[in-house]
């Protein structure tokens, strides 16, 4: 019996989004994904398994084909090192923005900027495009709270509204790149099963216009 398609899910905020999604295609798990502590679960569609995995974990097991595609934020790809799966779609959910973000009154920068990031390649790539020199600062969190300290000059981080910037005395400075949820397939996958895949990308595109 030939192995079912497996989809490859987000944790969090972005979940409930996919699962609706995947229900317009008539594609359901076997129980409640949000009462479990199970990671796979099949589906009523006997050809289909779904993954809940975090973000980074997702693009993981996409590229390793033990997903044959991965429903993933682009901030993820952005900072993700492998290469052995194609991103066909952009699935406009979960939309932010990756932003530079430093003080309202800030002072006179030096020319060597200090960025506190959770994105660091992200961040690196964007300053280098700019030519401008830096010292990397990884947090993984609070990161508003980074140029108020005096620890950084700007960050680098997703915005969503911009009413956290605002509540800590900051604001948006440049615009990296637009953030939503992308489908991501495995290249052997897309290959050996190319028919059911297509018939997904197809379906998924008609919902997302």
């Amino acid at each position: 019996m030939d192995r079912p398609l497996v989809i490859a899910l987000s944790k969090g905020r972005p979940l409930l989004a996919q699962l609706d999604l995947l229900a317009k295609l008539g594609i359901t798990p076997s129980e409640d994904i949000g009462k479990s502590r199970k990671l796979v679960f099949p589906c009523n569609h006997p050809k289909v398994s779904l993954m809940v995995l975090r973000g980074h974990d997702v693009a993981t097991y996409v590229e390793h084909g033990i997903a044959d595609v991965g429903i993933v934020g682009k901030d993820v790809l952005l900072e993700f090192e492998g290469d052995n799966f194609y991103e066909p779609l952009d699935l406009k959910m979960a939309q932010c923005r990756m932003m530079v973000a430093g003080l309202v009154d800030e002072k006179p920068l030096p020319r060597r900027l200090r960025v506190a990031t959770k994105f660091i390649e992200t961040a690196k790539r964007f300053y280098a495009a700019e030519g401008t020199q830096i010292d990397m600062i990884k947090l993984t969190g609070g990161l508003e709270l980074a140029p108020v300290m005096g620890l950084a000059d700007r960050i680098v981080d997703i915005v969503e509204t911009g009413n956290t910037l605002i509540a800590n005395g900051l604001e948006p400075k440049a615009l990296i790149c637009d953030i939503s949820s992308r489908l991501i397939v495995n290249k052997v996958a897309f290959k050996t099963k190319q028919a059911v895949i297509d018939q997904l990308i197809q379906v998924l595109t008609e919902h997302t216009l």
